[in-house]
């Protein structure tokens, strides 16, 4: 027997943190496992003896599977609820990082990547899916935000705890045994956690009937606010994601000629970037709504700015002051792009929250497979010339920015609608 919806925002509160928390934990052992790579590219291209295009194929092609999952994976997310879909997930991505470990081929590698990152694509829209059933809307950007700071955190193990690990024992007993986390993460999982309140349960949608599938896309896309968040996420997360993922440690220690170690800390610097202004944009949206399009382009005007100054720096070395700035600035490119989504909820009902959810984080990880790529082949064309092969980040910013000044206004007004109906219709609700 289904239980009627009651009136209302869920309630929050302790258990709410709890399960959510359950949660957050499986972004962000995904988000360990994701970035892994990102300290192990010198030992990866050593290890599997490939040059720079080959080595960007890893990631290209997790990122290839993870934008490709995103609508499939919210169209899940609506149908299954979150429970299920993150369960199938944490298998998915704990055989991906344990195949990588035993991986001795290219070939072998390349497989568990994709598997890493099809496991991968399932954990952000459910987490975010979890945050919006069990908190009340208007905490919506603040959730949100905390939630991508926490899995964040899971940058940290990557860039402190895996990056010495693999010195000192290893390739396999690195990967093999951060796949624990995966283990341990599925029983608590399967045991504890809860799709929403009782009595707080979405409309059911109607998943039986004929075009379902299609009409839940069509009608996610001719939202303004959906499409907004997409360019918005395109525009603001891949400067970062490019970064962290792969090229950062070659771009600091064969460009600009920092020992690994200091490398590692510049990449630590912009997880802890990202974690600390995460929570400002937060508290900023959650109470300023008309923020979020200044503080998106703002980010991206700040980003360019920076990335321009260190690639046409005249010495053959930028300064490491500079460098500490640049990733100071890219740590804000997370939360800018977390903005996306809070253009998309509000345009979308609860029962379509996972379908939207999945175009707009289909939009940053678009950009962020491309510019790997873009990078590889022009390092490899230009005999490692990083300032060149970087200098690509600024052609998908400018096809970003155009996007979103397009949209901006169509979805504030489509979004004013919106709230007029809730008002309108909340007056009629019989008490």
């Amino acid at each position: 027997m289904t239980t009627a919806r009651l009136p209302g925002d869920p309630p929050g509160g302790r258990r709410a943190v709890a399960v959510w928390g359950l949660g957050v934990a499986v972004y962000f052992v995904a988000i360990t496992y994701r970035t892994s790579l990102g300290v192990a590219g010198i030992d990866a291209a050593d290890r599997f003896h490939i040059n720079a295009s080959a080595l960007s194929t890893f990631s290209i092609l997790q990122l290839l599977v993870y934008a490709g999952m995103q609508i499939p994976v919210g169209l899940m997310v609506d149908r299954l609820g979150t429970r299920k879909v993150l369960m199938i997930g944490i298998v998915l991505f704990t055989v991906g990082q344990s195949g990588f470990a035993l991986s001795h081929s290219y070939a072998m590698a390349l497989a568990s990547r994709a598997l890493l990152g099809w496991g991968d694509a399932m954990t952000f829209i459910s987490v975010l899916r979890l945050g919006s059933r069990w908190f009340p809307a208007r905490r919506g950007p603040l959730i949100g935000q905390i939630a991508a700071l926490f899995g964040m955190a899971g940058n940290l193990i990557s860039t402190l705890v895996i990056a010495q690990t693999l010195k000192s024992v290893g390739w396999t007993p690195t990967f093999a045994g951060s796949a624990v986390g995966g283990v341990v993460i599925f029983v608590l999982v399967l045991l504890f956690l809860k799709d929403h309140p009782e009595g707080y349960e979405p409309a059911p949608a109607a998943h039986g009937c004929k075009g379902f599938v299609r009409q839940q896309i069509a009608a996610a896309w001719r939202e303004p606010g959906t499409r907004l968040g997409m360019w918005v996420h395109f525009t603001t997360q891949f400067p970062a994601m490019v970064f962290l993922l792969l090229w950062g440690m070659p771009f600091l220690v064969e460009a600009e000629g920092l020992s690994r170690a200091t490398a590692g800390e510049l990449l630590t610097l912009v997880v802890l970037s990202n974690m600390a202004i995460g929570l400002i944009y937060g508290q900023v949206i959650a109470r300023h709504h008309a923020a979020r399009a200044p503080l998106a382009l703002g980010t991206v005007g700040a980003t360019a700015l920076l990335w321009g100054t260190v690639l046409a720096w005249p010495s053959p070395h930028a300064p490491l002051w500079l460098l500490v700035v640049l990733c100071a600035v890219l740590g804000a490119c997370g939360p800018a792009s977390m903005i996306g989504f809070d253009f998309a909820r509000p345009a979308n009902p609860p029962e379509r929250s996972g379908t939207a959810s999945g175009i707009v984080n289909m939009g940053g990880f678009t950009a962020s497979m491309t510019t790997l790529l873009a990078i590889g082949v022009l390092l490899d064309l230009t005999d490692d010339n990083f300032r060149a092969a970087f200098a690509s980040v600024f052609v998908l910013q400018a096809l970003g920015v155009t996007q979103i000044l397009r949209l901006r206004g169509r979805a504030h007004r489509r979004e004013r609608e919106h709230v007029v109906a809730s008002r309108v219709e909340a007056v009629h609700v019989p008490a």
